[in-house]
């Protein structure tokens, strides 16, 4: 039935029709719309699956190990078992595709060599984290088992040592962290991507973590940089030890460190073998980039490359060319390849569900807290544990009395149900002991047995006062967890991977330009486009094709590694290189500039500047009469600026831009049919790149500067007999400017 105008349903109606399924679309904010679907997805991400915590795992680590470990994969009489079982139990845990499982626990293998201490030992093809295309085998033909170190992740788990939760179906329990007994979320790099944030933690020597642990824990003020050398990557290599960085990381949780491949030079197949890379690269781009490069030309010292990876580990094959020096060699490979990289360091850490960015000493005094936390529960748990035991054979030491009033009480007792009843009232004991003593077999009851049982009641008291004594004194748990950490130490520490190199190392090495080196002849158009012709090309074809009444403006002697400064009609500046420009023909148009620079808007193309060394000057002439001179230097920038603003003045229309390598005489031209020349000596070079200049010429009224250019000594002989003649066309050498910065004419 239709609706009678007027009638529409209020916001109330449509939500209670929305919810019974009629269908009527419900309108809402899109920033309500966002809070409601978006951030519980933002925050999953965050929370349950990118970011690592406190114990050193993500969610996906913490469910497979924990299924390995309950299916009893770290007893060492166990054998390993296929990768495809631990998959499909693990699902029960984790409700994600069987691949993405695998792959979690592939990284985790001794295999794979991502970790520096593998929870996982594995047997078949992980593939190998230091390759991109060396693919691990399907899940069906692996198997795997915990490693022994992951005893030191389970130790005491089942003591109530850390909270379980139900998983996603409520079917059973999981640790929301794992009881580690050491700071594995500073031994095992960590990567992780999240929504607006990610995480990124490098790995560090077991040895030294633990021991700066330790000495936290004595002293909150110890120099970590002392025990805590640096970062140690699964891949070794060397990192370059930079204590200021380090210092950086170690505070603030942010930073990087240089990482360069390990290499030997084989002097008789005058061959460079890389045997250790970083570990933020692969060997398959390793070479990538350096093919790429011997075929732009820019290494040319290489006749092959391959790689020799093998099951003896890591090698990629370098064979030179006769005469090439391998260290010059290795040094630009470093500067221009994977070879040497920078791993970034972003320490973000969950803690109590909270993502937080934290120095090593944070961090270590969060693990500290944790640990903590678990060595009190631990030791509650085995204290209530022993107490019961102390509670029951205190019952059979009040039975060693009279045990023959203990079996009569049993033997005259009627109802089975008011034995544990009769024994209470008998032997003045609660329902508990009643219930253990009744429990006693028949063999047991003598009083031998008793007595063995008896005297473990002075044993446990002494435990029970040394778990309470530990429990009352911070001190002493933190004495329980330097054991342990010392225990791990003594069982699982390795030597250092990844060692260092210092700035004693390479203080002689000086960053060659490795940009090819040959003249050219540049050209440049009224139009804006540019050519860079070889020698050879020029030789052969010097017609120049160019657009329909455009025509050569400039035409520069120079070579491949000149610098290129572009000065447009806005008073900016564009910097390049003739390397940036491909090698050109005369029968082709070249490169258009503005579109090749990006000029903004309408900006049309004034000069070009060309220079090696950036000596000299430039002189830019003003419509108004004005000159400045410019040291070239001022265009020089250390940085890769590619643009630069207020290149010169804009109160007045620029004339001229002309570039001088020393003093030179220029000759002026105005619209009144008036020329002057005059040395450029006589113009004091300003530092300001727009600065206003100086006055040289005095125009008459509605008389503009038209030209300005340089004048050979052939024109400025002839120049001086025009002004001898008194012709009025002509002006004056001036021969000193003197304090009025200006010039007149005749």
């Amino acid at each position: 039935m239709a609706r009678k105008k007027g009638s529409e349903p209020t916001n109330k109606q449509n939500h209670e029709a929305y919810i019974e399924g009629s269908g009527i679309v419900v309108n809402e904010l899109i920033s309500d719309t966002l809070k409601k679907n978006y951030m519980p997805y933002a925050m999953s991400v965050i929370i349950s699956r990118a970011l690592p915590e406190i114990d050193g795992f993500k969610p996906s680590h913490r469910k497979l190990l924990y299924t390995m470990y309950k299916n009893g994969l770290l007893s060492p009489d166990r054998e390993r078992s296929k990768s495809a079982n631990i998959v499909g139990a693990t699902m029960k845990l984790n409700p994600h595709g069987d691949q993405a499982i695998y792959e979690t626990m592939v990284r985790m293998t001794r295999g794979n060599e991502a970790l520096l201490h593998p929870y996982v030992d594995s047997k078949g093809n992980f593939g190998k984290a230091y390759s991109r295309d060396m693919r691990c085998a399907a899940a069906r033909y692996t198997e795997a088992k915990l490693d022994p170190i992951c005893n030191e992740l389970f130790r005491d788990i089942d003591k109530e040592t850390v909270d379980f939760t139900p998983n996603y179906d409520n079917t059973m329990l999981e640790p929301t962290l794992l009881p580690a007994s050491f700071p594995t979320v500073l031994v095992n790099a960590n990567v992780g991507i999240a929504v607006s944030m990610a995480s990124n933690v490098c790995s560090f020597n077991l040895q030294e973590v633990c021991e700066t642990c330790i000495a936290i824990m004595k002293n909150p003020k110890h120099d970590i940089l002392s025990t805590l050398k640096g970062p140690d990557f699964p891949g070794g290599g060397l990192m370059f030890y930079d204590e200021d960085e380090l210092g950086k990381i170690y505070e603030t949780g942010r930073g990087s460190v240089k990482v360069r491949s390990k290499y030997n030079y084989d002097k008789t197949a005058n061959c460079i073998e890389v045997t250790e890379i970083p570990y933020s690269t692969t060997v398959e781009a390793i070479i990538e980039k350096i093919i790429e490069l011997i075929k732009q030309g820019k290494i040319r010292e290489i006749s092959y490359i391959r790689d020799e990876t093998d099951l003896s580990g890591l090698k990629i094959a370098i064979d030179l060319k006769r005469g090439t020096d391998p260290e010059k060699l290795m040094q630009k490979l470093f500067r221009m390849t994977p070879l040497q990289d920078n791993y970034p360091c972003n320490f973000n850490i969950l803690i109590a569900g909270t993502p937080k960015v934290m120095g090593v000493r944070e961090i270590l005094n969060e693990w500290i807290a944790f640990r903590e936390e678990c060595v009190k529960r631990r030791t509650y748990f085995d204290m209530a544990k022993s107490k019961d035991k102390l509670h029951l054979l205190e019952a059979l030491a009040k039975i060693l009395l009279d045990i023959d009033k203990a079996i009569k009480i049993i033997r005259e007792t009627e109802a089975e149900s008011d034995v544990v009843p009769n024994l209470m009232v008998g032997f003045g004991i609660d329902e508990i002991q009643a219930e253990f003593v009744a429990e006693i077999k028949l063999r047991n009851i003598n009083k031998q047995y008793i007595l063995r049982r008896i005297q473990e009641i002075d044993a446990l008291k002494a435990e029970i006062d040394n778990m309470e004594a530990i429990l009352s004194d911070k001190k002493k748990v933190r004495d329980v967890i330097i054991s342990e950490l010392k225990d791990v130490i003594k069982k699982y520490s390795q030597p250092r991977r990844t060692m260092f190199y210092y700035q004693s190392d390479i203080e002689d090495e000086v960053a060659e330009d490795d940009t090819p080196d040959y003249p050219v002849t540049l050209f440049v158009s009224a139009s804006g486009y540019f050519k860079k012709i070889t020698p050879q090309s020029l030789r052969m074809s010097s017609e120049q094709k160019l657009k329909e009444n455009d025509f050569i403006i400039q035409t520069e002697e120079a070579s491949n590694r000149t610098d290129l400064i572009f000065f447009t009609d806005m008073c900016q500046a564009y910097k390049s290189k003739a390397s940036a420009f491909d090698d050109s023909k005369a029968s082709v148009m070249g490169d258009y500039i503005p579109a090749k620079l990006s000029f903004d808007e309408g900006e049309s193309l004034v000069t070009m500047i060309a220079t090696i060394d950036y000596k000299g000057y430039i002189i830019f002439v003003y419509e108004n009469g004005k000159v400045s001179k410019i040291p070239l230097d001022a265009y020089e920038t250390k940085t890769n600026r590619k643009k630069l603003s207020k290149a010169y003045s804009s109160k007045s229309p620029i004339i001229g831009i002309i570039f001088a390598r020393e003093d030179t005489d220029i000759l002026l031209r105005t619209s009144g049919g008036h020329a002057l020349v005059f040395n450029t000596g006589l113009v004091l070079p300003k530092s300001t790149r727009d600065s206003q200049g100086v006055q040289v010429i005095n125009l008459r009224a509605k008389n503009k500067l038209q030209e300005a250019c340089l004048i050979s000594e052939e024109q400025l002989e002839q120049f001086e007999k025009y002004r001898t003649k008194k012709i009025p066309a002509a002006g004056k050498i001036a021969k000193d400017l003197g304090d009025s910065k200006q010039l007149s004419f005749d």
